[in-house]
């Protein structure tokens, strides 16, 4: 018998001949022939295969396909030369009407059915092991001399007649400082499932004891090891036991086919597709993929919303990549909550502000196009007021259809867990995320307040509870946007509020949310969340992630997700009337005073870099500054040109030149 330890430098052509003379005394083929492609192996009936065939390339992340042979043909000459499916294999199963009826080390026996059938050959992740330790990554498995852990998941694959089961996957632990540059190693190896499916916590698969594989050996955790599955071609036996086949083989899972390909046909991939990784959770522990060029987007995004157009200081309430973190754990959740509402205006009926409702119908529009269940709640006494929106909102074709409104009054203790859980069990919560724009938010000292330190707690119901309640709810978290430290989900940042926010000390949310994303307007958050979405559903990488690599690529829904984008109806008018115009823009050169110009000379030019946004013709906004010029009355002729408009669909960066010439002047424009 061969030591496993020559095993590593043998090439595969004599490895399989030694296979073959059954002279091997090891499991499982981890670590043997590096750098040479290994092959899951599914044998059935030739009737089946084009089925199957169309299986695997609607599941290319599990069942990457390397080559199908005739009907009959046990040698495979584009993936080896001097092979024999029948006994180049350490270990076969076999197949009876779905059940495992045998393990052999020959098909021999089976020559005269296997003229009928044919032979799949699925990549391996046995073949990236090499580049794994190549860039600095330990692979345990082959530390540890066993078989790599394969489980069973909760994840559905892409159903073709017959072919229907879940993912399965194989799970490597990997130090927490090494999870980019694996996904890194691992993404340019397509045909080897390519970059990890999930990274974190096992229960999120479906998974419920890493201890229990159900093929292969547990692989223990160092201290610092993270989890971390990738698609596995055992996803081709669950598929073969769920068609029931009167009679199909398959390699027994470890026992791979070795090829004498080696793995040098990387997928080259531009600086702008690199992939990036990201914690969007610590309970249960999370992590997620976007690539580099959708994170700069988002970051531009971030930037952009900061802006203080009323120099309150929100500057040093701002916290790197929280939009981008806070949108990440959105795209992965199913349902997802938003509350809006701030009475500013106290001695008005209805008393709320503006800001908040555009920004919260924003965020649902995009989640209702990428088929989120989504929902609302707000004061009691504001119940009419959003019902309103939302029905013009329907109409101008903003939502597709009414999403469900709601109200939240503390009843009982566990009010807010029964509102937030299926019967207030925590392990079935209805919403996966909660998000708070432009909320009033509880202070310190259990008042809610204004900017002005005005006590406004009687027109507020309690919606903070939920968000404190969800704080112990596994799995659900929460987004809090706001633009002065007083909204709801701000407590995170309480401390620069109290420091360098106007009567901060009084004012300042004490509740915190899990992230916290501060703009000059909070609407412009909301706007901000609903672009980021887009950027992420449109970028490859993170949707591979997202739907585990099986199933197809999510992009032919683009233009359904482009129909939902905020944009910015413009509205132009040549004509003497009395209006308010809208002058959506970033200036880049103040003029004279500090905020705007009190008039317009005759002929100026306005040239602005911005993201335009909308909720329709009723609600005119932009991501940057909204200068609100009220006509009251003008008499003069207003003439507005286009002299240049680059506006993009997702449209991080745009720009616009507008001409304004006024023959007479304007009133001051109110900011």
């Amino acid at each position: 018998m061969l030591l496993t330890g020559s095993l590593k430098s043998l090439l595969p052509q004599a490895l399989r001949r030694i296979i073959r003379c059954n002279r091997l005394s090891i499991s499982n083929t981890s670590g043997m022939a590096e750098g040479y492609k290994q092959a899951n192996v599914v044998i059935l009936h030739k009737s089946l295969a084009d089925d199957f065939e169309k299986f695997c390339h609607a599941n290319k992340g599990p069942l990457p396909l390397l080559y199908r042979s005739k009907p009959g043909d046990w040698k495979c000459p584009a993936l080896s030369s001097d092979s024999d499916i029948r006994t180049d294999c350490l270990q076969y199963r076999l197949y009876e009407y779905g059940a495992c009826t045998g393990s052999l080390k020959s098909l021999k026996e089976y020559t005269e059915q296997l003229k009928d059938m044919v032979t799949f050959y699925l990549g391996c992740s046995f073949s990236f092991e090499k580049a794994l330790q190549n860039a600095g990554i330990p692979v345990r498995n082959v530390e540890q001399k066993c078989n790599v852990s394969m489980y069973k998941t909760a994840v559905p694959c892409y159903s073709v007649s017959a072919f229907c089961c879940n993912l399965v996957v194989t799970m490597r632990p990997i130090p927490a400082n090494k999870l980019e540059a694996t996904v890194l190693a691992t993404s340019e190896i397509e045909a080897a499932h390519g970059a990890p499916v999930h990274m974190g916590n096992p229960g999120l698969l479906g998974i419920q004891d890493l201890s229990k594989p159900d093929y292969g050996d547990p692989v223990h955790l160092h201290p610092g090891d993270i989890p971390v599955f990738w698609a596995c071609g055992v996803t081709g036996v669950e598929a073969i036991i769920n068609c029931r086949s009167p009679l199909a083989f398959t390699h027994s899972p470890g026992c791979m086919f070795i090829t004498d390909l080696k793995n040098d046909d990387v997928t080259v991939r531009s600086s702008r597709e690199v992939p990036q990784v990201h914690c969007i959770s610590q309970d249960p522990l999370h992590y997620s993929i976007i690539s580099a060029e959708a994170a700069q987007k988002i970051k531009t995004l971030e930037s952009l919303i900061g802006i203080d157009p009323g120099d309150r200081g929100i500057i040093h309430l701002c916290r790197q990549d929280e939009l981008l973190k806070s949108c990440l754990s959105i795209s992965h959740a199913r349902s997802v909550l938003i509350t809006t509402g701030f009475p500013t205006h106290f001695t008005y009926e209805p008393p709320e502000e503006n800001d908040g409702p555009p920004g919260a119908f924003a965020i649902a529009a995009m989640l209702q196009a990428l088929e989120k269940e989504v929902a609302i709640v707000t004061d009691q006494r504001a119940m009419d007021l959003n019902r309103k929106i939302m029905e013009e909102a329907v109409q101008l074709g903003i939502l597709k259809r009414p999403i469900p409104l709601l109200s939240y009054q503390k009843e009982s203790t566990d009010a807010a867990l029964m509102f937030l859980c299926e019967n207030g069990n925590c392990g079935r919560p209805k919403f996966d995320h909660l998000i708070a724009i432009e909320r009033a938010g509880m202070a310190a000292d259990g008042n809610y307040y204004n900017a002005r330190k005005v006590n406004i707690k009687h027109l507020v119901d309690p919606i903070d509870e939920l968000f404190l309640a969800a704080k112990n709810i596994r799995g659900v978290t929460t987004t809090g946007i706001g633009d002065g430290g007083n909204e709801l989900g701000m407590g995170k940042v309480k401390d620069a509020v109290k420091k360098y926010i106007k009567n901060g000390d009084v004012i300042a949310c004490d509740v915190e949310a899990d992230f916290t994303i501060v703009a000059g307007v909070s609407n412009w958050g909301g706007y901000a969340i609903a672009c980021a979405l887009y950027i992420l559903s449109t970028c490859e990488i993170h949707d591979r992630y997202l739907r585990k690599a099986v199933g197809f690529p999510q992009l032919s829904k683009k233009m359904v997700w482009l129909s939902a984008l905020p944009s910015v109806t413009k509205v132009i008018s040549a004509e003497p009337v009395s209006c308010d115009f809208l002058v959506t823009c970033r200036w880049n050169q103040l003029p004279a005073t500090k905020s705007c110009p009190a008039q317009f000379t005759s002929l100026e030019v306005i040239t602005f870099t911005c993201l335009l946004v909308d909720l329709g013709d009723s609600w005119l906004a932009s991501i940057h500054t909204v200068i609100r010029v009220v006509y009251k009355g003008l008499q003069d002729r207003m003439n507005i040109k286009i002299l240049k408009n680059e506006l993009t669909p997702c449209g991080v960066t745009s720009s616009m030149e507008l001409c304004c010439n006024f023959t007479g002047s304007a009133r001051n424009p109110v900011c």
